[in-house]
């Protein structure tokens, strides 16, 4: 639906976009996701029309877009703000842009309706705009943008605004909404967590650049380079030494886990100042508590802190013979005991769930 072939922009010596070539496929939920300053809104507004490109080519359904209008574009766009107008109704900030089009009163009504209907504001039209709360005036602005049909729906961060519950209920009903109607969604989005929960496929962009495309599991699994799993979730890291390597393994030395050989698939990332370490996530650590044994491989360790979650709790373990805590999650079940800072503890791990970055 949307191919980037090559994109810079430049705003006078400053270099915003840096040949960003990518697909976005039709129909998918796709999210530009980064720190603040990493071009992902330019991105987005080159596909909107609303930004030029100083070179390369932005495509959509097959078409070249240099030189086409925003009004002109198979797109629409939900705002960081939502640009509701307070002087109208609830229908009448929906089916504001049917103004120009031909079709009778009526049909338009109806397509209004049809609408609301499709965000959850069934019987809402009447409404006064300035009387909604932040969740309805999203899905104004959502119904607004669908009622023209287009064929790539963009949103600019449209749930930064929203509270924590809110916004974690407005990600699935967009899922939903999503694969209701079927058309490519763009997401801009600085949230980690809400490009994981929301996504078909994820491009992590840094300085202008997008320095990896995947789908979520494989982002947050198989980073590809150590910057991209520390901007992704919470990820561990300790120093290793190679030791050698065979063919499709690698056998490493892991300050506090010791000698392990892993997959040469599980090696693929990269660390920018070529030192070398593994990266793991805090739920492939398990705490085992006394009578239980590790499955795989265990080491000895102190813990250093204990943030308490509710359905989780967060240790902090000092693993022996390692100048750095590592971060584990355990879940909160029936029966298992909350352990209390400087408890001595022992940690089951697994070589599967290594990264290597060098």
């Amino acid at each position: 639906m949307i191919e980037f072939q090559d994109v810079h922009k430049y705003y006078g010596d400053y270099h915003a976009l840096r040949g960003i070539t990518a697909s976005i496929r039709a129909g998918e939920f796709f999210s530009l996701l980064g720190p603040s300053g990493c071009g992902k809104t330019t991105l987005l507004r080159t596909i909107a029309g609303f930004e030029e490109i100083s070179s390369g080519a932005v495509m959509i359904d097959g078409k070249h877009m240099e030189h086409v209008p925003a009004n002109q574009r198979p797109t629409n766009m939900v705002f960081q703000s939502y640009a509701i107008f307070p002087h109208l109704t609830v229908e009448g900030n929906v089916g504001f842009g049917l103004r120009r089009e031909a079709g009778s009163a009526a049909d338009k009504a109806r397509r209004v309706e049809e609408a609301l209907d499709m965000v959850g504001l069934k019987g809402y039209g009447r409404r006064a705009a300035h009387a909604l709360s932040g969740g309805q005036r999203q899905r104004v602005a959502l119904a607004r943008a669908l009622i023209l049909k287009p064929k790539v729906l963009l949103l600019d961060e449209p749930l930064s605004a929203l509270d924590k519950k809110m916004r974690e209920q407005m990600q699935v009903e967009l899922i939903k909404l999503q694969r209701q109607v079927g058309i490519t969604f763009v997401l801009v989005t600085h949230d980690q967590e809400e490009a994981l929960v929301m996504s078909d496929r994820i491009a992590v962009m840094f300085e202008g650049e997008i320095a990896q495309l995947a789908d979520p599991e494989t982002l947050y699994r198989r980073p590809n380079s150590r910057r991209v799993a520390e901007f992704i979730g919470v990820m561990n890291f300790l120093p290793a030494v190679v030791l050698g390597e065979t063919a499709g393994q690698v056998q490493l030395e892991v300050a506090g886990l010791g000698q392990v050989e892993i997959e040469a698939a599980q090696g693929s990332g990269r660390a920018a100042d070529g030192s070398v370490s593994v990266g793991f996530r805090p739920e492939t650590l398990t705490i085992l508590y006394e009578g239980q044994t590790a499955s795989d491989r265990e080491t000895p360790g102190t813990i250093e802190e204990v943030v308490y979650y509710g359905d989780m709790t967060y240790y902090d373990v000092r693993l022996d013979g390692v100048d750095r805590v590592v971060r584990i999650s355990m879940r909160n079940v029936f029966g298992r005991p909350v352990l209390e800072y400087g408890a001595r503890t022992r940690v089951a791990w697994s070589a599967g769930a290594l990264v290597l970055f060098r």
